[in-house]
């Protein structure tokens, strides 16, 4: 069998596994195809998701239904605002030995776990929030003198109320930036509303199974990897992130009015992953601009901290994003390559 053989076959069983994902989950979630989708392709992309929505919007749900279409170890964090990091982190305790004898063993928290679900990330305190820092960029954790190593695949699923509710706690900008995706959870319309109704009202409920296992998600990741991606388009994408900063000479006005801090380079690191990843689910073996475009606003949202005067308008990251697409040309065909 020839390489170029077994590279399409790879292509074919990565769709074929995703679809499997996509198709398990929406057993139970109705609609929010794109939500899904992006979802899907940070885990795959080895990074982290930040959701956002109104309470009852089936956040919580979307990451439970995670879970059970993944053949992985899952935990449940319910974020309050007397939680401590030791509660996520875990603790040393003092053992007795059947000799008498007394010891220090480390009992793991909840964040030991493939995928965590940190529930109302926002309303914890930015201590706790922090406790997560470590975990989600290095998947370790260091307690005391002693590191312990997270297992593979890790995946963090945070959702967070809208900011403006009563009672929640902004999370720091350095845990923000760790964030592969943040996706938008956005109300269900009539139709959508009357099938979650039929779904949840009745006397049966869909049961989910599992659809891939750690092995399975780790090759995926790596094979998304070796997706080409022309220099022209990597610069492109460059381009993108340098002109979410006020002070570039590329920036566009509503970038230089409203924008106090830019993305970090993390965001063009995800921008280009996830942008491989929806190069294989479209057929092809090389990035385009346009998987860039799907995947700009999920990568850079969250990374773009407003200026006072940003706040004040409620200037929206998406409308900054839009204009950051509309100046900055693509690559032609020849520079592209």
């Amino acid at each position: 069998m020839s390489t170029d053989n077994r590279t399409e076959q790879q292509f074919e069983q990565f769709r074929a596994d995703f679809d499997a994902l996509r198709r398990e989950i929406g057993k139970v979630i109705v609609g929010q195809e794109d939500v899904v989708e992006l979802l899907l392709v940070a885990l795959i992309g080895g990074g982290h998701v930040l959701l956002e929505g109104l309470p009852g919007m089936g956040k919580t749900l979307l990451g439970r239904t995670l879970a059970g279409a993944l053949d992985l170890s899952f935990q449940r964090i319910q974020c309050t605002p007397d939680l401590m990091p030791a509660d996520v982190i875990g603790t040393y305790v003092v053992m007795e030995t059947p000799q008498g004898r007394r010891t220090f063993e480390f009992q793991k928290g909840p964040l030991f776990a493939n995928i965590v679900l940190a529930d109302q990330i926002n309303r914890t305190t930015p201590k706790t929030q922090s406790a997560l820092l470590e975990a989600m960029d290095e998947q370790s954790i260091t307690v005391s003198t002693e590191t312990f190593s997270l297992p593979r695949p890790y995946f963090v699923l945070a959702t967070q109320n809208p900011l403006e509710m009563e009672g929640t706690y902004p999370l720091p900008e350095a845990q923000i930036d760790r964030f592969f995706f943040k996706l938008l959870v956005a109300a269900p319309d009539c139709r959508q509303m009357e099938e979650i109704l039929e779904r949840t009202t009745g006397a049966s409920r869909e049961k989910v199974r599992p659809a891939a296992d750690a092995d399975q998600i780790v090759e995926m990741c790596q094979f998304a990897r070796e997706v080409a991606i022309a220099d022209g388009i990597r610069r492109w994408a460059v381009a993108l992130v340098a002109a979410t900063h006020s002070e570039h000479e590329q920036a566009p006005e509503p970038v230089r009015r409203y924008v106090r801090y830019g993305a970090s380079p993390r965001g063009a690191q995800a921008l280009v992953v996830a942008a491989k990843i929806l190069a294989i689910l479209d057929g092809r073996d090389q990035v385009s601009c346009a998987d860039l475009r799907i995947a700009c606003h999920a990568a850079l949202r969250h990374r773009l901290i407003m200026n006072f005067e940003g706040q004040a308008e409620n200037v929206r990251a998406d409308d900054v994003i839009d204009s950051i697409l509309e100046s900055t040309a693509e690559p032609t065909v020849a520079s592209a390559l």
